[in-house]
């Protein structure tokens, strides 16, 4: 996903937007001395081994993307991080654990963004067959949820 959306997608005739990735633990891009090893993007600037939280606004502060992009969201910072990021007018591709949205709501950080209403979709993931889509919650609008079959 993050690699469509900085590259671009031809058929779509999408030209691809510049990505913060906050790696903080190199799981996504797995950089070795600087450099992705990864295919993330054309237009993805990375920045790993640094808490979400921080590398989140030193993203907002001196790249200028237009998504960012967090793994494993979950803390209070992250959340301050996350408004901060939404009231600079960037968009933002998070991921978090949880096989329900009652999962998701036990955890009262993320509770407290859904409940600003910052996420515009909630995908639940198959548990099953790798990188297939679930369940789509889209929140806020006339469509509550849809589920892919």
């Amino acid at each position: 996903m993050i690699r469509k959306i900085s590259t671009g997608m031809e058929q779509i005739r999408f030209k691809g937007i510049t990505v913060g990735l906050v790696d903080e633990r190199g799981e996504i891009a797995a950089s070795y001395k600087g450099a992705p090893q990864n295919e993330v993007g054309t237009r993805t600037d990375v920045l790993d081994n640094i808490p979400k939280s921080i590398g989140m606004q030193m993203m907002i502060r001196s790249m200028a993307p237009d998504v960012i992009v967090a793994d494993e969201i979950g803390k209070e910072e992250d959340v301050r991080a996350i408004h901060y990021a939404v009231c600079s007018g960037i968009k933002g591709i998070f991921t978090l654990h949880g096989k329900t949205m009652e999962d998701i709501m036990l955890n009262p950080c993320i509770g407290k963004l859904i409940n600003l209403h910052i996420f515009e979709r909630l995908i639940f993931l198959d548990e099953k067959v790798k990188g297939e889509i679930k369940k789509v919650y889209v929140l806020g609008g006339m469509q509550e949820e849809y589920i892919l079959a």
